[in-house]
C-alpha cells in the first residue's frame, strides 16, 4: 500500500512516515499542494493525507480536485491545525473520508489510516456481492454503485456507509453506532456522520431512502411519516 503525506512541515512528514512504515506501508511525501498533485498523477496512491493549510493548492482545493478527477475513489484524511467545527465540516463536505486535528498522536493517525484502508477493501457488511435498494445496485467486490443503471461516484467512506445501510435496511442506527460500525471508531465527532449522510443523499438524489428517525438516528427505508431532516 502506498500512502501520500502532503504537509509543509517536514517534522510532521518525518514522524508520520516513520509510523506508517512501521506498519509496512510505503510513503510518498509532498511539501505543498502542487507537488502532492504531481505525486498523485505519477504514482499509484492508495490513500492521501492532506494538510488543510499547506501551500497551494491547499488541502481543500486538492481534495475537491481529486474527487472531480479520474481517481475520485482515493481515500483522503485531512490534517488541520484548526479546531473549529466549520473547518472540519468543510473538509468532509468536499470529500474527505476522515480528519485529524493538530496536534495529533502519530499512532492515532496510523490507526485511522489502517481503519480507512481496511474498510476500503472490505466486502459489504452482509457478505453478499450485490446489495439493492430500489433503483440502487451496489457491488461490493467491484466497489461500484449504480442508480437506474447510471454509475454514481462515491468516496470510500460514502460507499461503506451506503453498503452498511443497504445491508441493514429498516434498522435504525444512531450516529454513535454508525461511527462504531462503519468508521470503526469508539470516539469521534458525530458531525462526521451527519455530513456523510447529507453527501450520500445529494449523490443518490431521488433514489435515496436514507431517513432520519427523530431522536434515534438514521435508517434506510423507514416509514416516511417518522420524519426526515434533509439538512441533517
Amino acid at each position: 500500500m502506498r500512502i501520500l503525506i502532503a504537509d509543509d512541515d517536514p517534522v510532521v512528514r518525518e514522524v508520520v512516515r516513520r509510523y506508517l512504515e512501521r506498519d509496512g506501508l510505503e510513503v510518498v511525501e509532498a511539501a505543498d499542494g502542487a507537488t502532492a498533485l504531481a505525486r498523485l498523477e505519477a504514482a499509484d496512491i492508495d490513500l492521501a493525507i492532506l494538510d488543510l493549510m499547506m501551500p497551494p493548492p491547499d488541502g481543500i482545493a486538492l481534495c475537491r480536485g481529486i474527487r472531480a478527477g479520474d481517481r475520485a475513489d482515493i481515500p483522503i484524511i485531512m490534517l488541520t491545525a484548526r479546531g473549529e467545527e466549520d473547518d472540519r465540516v468543510t473538509g468532509l463536505r468536499v470529500g474527505a473520508d476522515d480528519y485529524v486535528t493538530k496536534p495529533f498522536s502519530p499512532r492515532e493517525l496510523a490507526l485511522r489510516v489502517a481503519s480507512v484502508l481496511r474498510r476500503t477493501w472490505a466486502a459489504a457488511p452482509s457478505g453478499e456481492p450485490v446489495l439493492r435498494g430500489g433503483p440502487i445496485e451496489l457491488r461490493s467486490a467491484a466497489r461500484t454503485v449504480h442508480v437506474a443503471g447510471t454509475a454514481v461516484e462515491l468516496t470510500a467512506r460514502e460507499f461503506d456507509l451506503l453498503a452498511f445501510l443497504l445491508a441493514n435496511q429498516q434498522r435504525v442506527f444512531s450516529r454513535t453506532e454508525l461511527l462504531e460500525r462503519v468508521w470503526g471508531w469508539n470516539f469521534g465527532d458525530q458531525s462526521t456522520v451527519t455530513v456523510h449522510i447529507k453527501r450520500l443523499r445529494a449523490k443518490l438524489g431521488a433514489a435515496s431512502r436514507i431517513d432520519t428517525v427523530w431522536g434515534r438516528g438514521y435508517a434506510w427505508g423507514r416509514s416516511r411519516d417518522e420524519g426526515r431532516d434533509d439538512a441533517r
